[in-house]
């Protein structure tokens, strides 16, 4: 690919926000790496169908070591950089159950191992590609339903911890690339008409377009700041910062 060509990751984009933010970048003029997940996705072929030059999908579980090492091997073997890489994919789990009902820890393991360390083993495996960019730009899709300080809810275990322990983790990977050049966004996409739940949420406030394009336009905004002064943020799909 052409080395002015900006590059991007994208998890998750089988559907919903993920599949949104593919296309929305590459109208953008970005070459797109987009991790799927089933081994079928008609609007990801699609989209490949169109854009054939800018767009690689690449099959991905972000809770497999191997996938995730495999992915790399794939992009890294097309581009020795990568200005954006957005970890998108992440599973709900149980969403009723309260401290007063039996509570399935297994489940609750394999939603951590998706949301929380899934994006980890993206970050951390893909860094060395981030940090031969100029952007050096990660943007974790977090949830509003991570913050401790507002938290409201008496169930969604698994979703919620899994969460707050992306946001502790993104502090925590932006401390260690902020000297680099790095940065980490922390992103609630707003409550999105996905199928998260199993089924569609058509009462939800907002289409996957309109939250990935919300999500974009917080990305250029803050690619045209200076990243040596940035801190991590927490912030929702239109800017504002969200408590901790």
């Amino acid at each position: 690919m052409g080395q002015l060509t900006k590059t991007a990751f994208v998890t998750g984009t089988d559907r919903g926000v993920g599949l949104a933010l593919v296309k929305g970048l590459l109208k953008q003029g970005y070459h797109v790496f987009a991790g799927q997940y089933a081994e079928e996705v008609p609007q990801l072929a699609e989209l490949k169908d169109t854009y054939s030059d800018r767009l690689n999908v690449l099959r991905l579980d972000i809770s497999s070591d191997e996938s995730v090492a495999g992915a790399w091997r794939a992009t890294s073997a097309l581009t020795d950089r990568l200005d954006l890489l957005i970890n998108n994919g992440a599973i709900l789990g149980d969403i009723g159950a309260t401290v007063l009902d039996p509570l399935n820890y297994a489940e609750m393991m394999e939603v951590y191992n998706v949301n929380t360390l899934g994006s980890l083993r993206m970050s951390q495996t893909f860094m060395p590609l981030l940090l031969k960019s100029e952007a050096k730009f990660l943007v974790n899709i977090s949830s509003e339903a991570g913050s401790i300080g507002d938290c409201h809810r008496n169930s969604w275990y698994a979703y919620c911890m899994s969460k707050a322990a992306l946001n502790m983790q993104s502090k925590l990977v932006h401390n260690g690339i902020k000297p680099h050049g790095g940065r980490v966004l922390v992103v609630h996409p707003g409550w999105v008409q996905t199928y998260m739940q199993g089924k569609l949420d058509a009462g939800a406030a907002l289409t996957p377009e309109q939250s990935a394009d919300s999500i974009l336009r917080l990305v250029e905004a803050r690619l045209n700041t200076n990243a040596a002064a940035a801190d991590c943020e927490y912030v929702d799909y239109a800017g504002n910062a969200l408590n901790w």
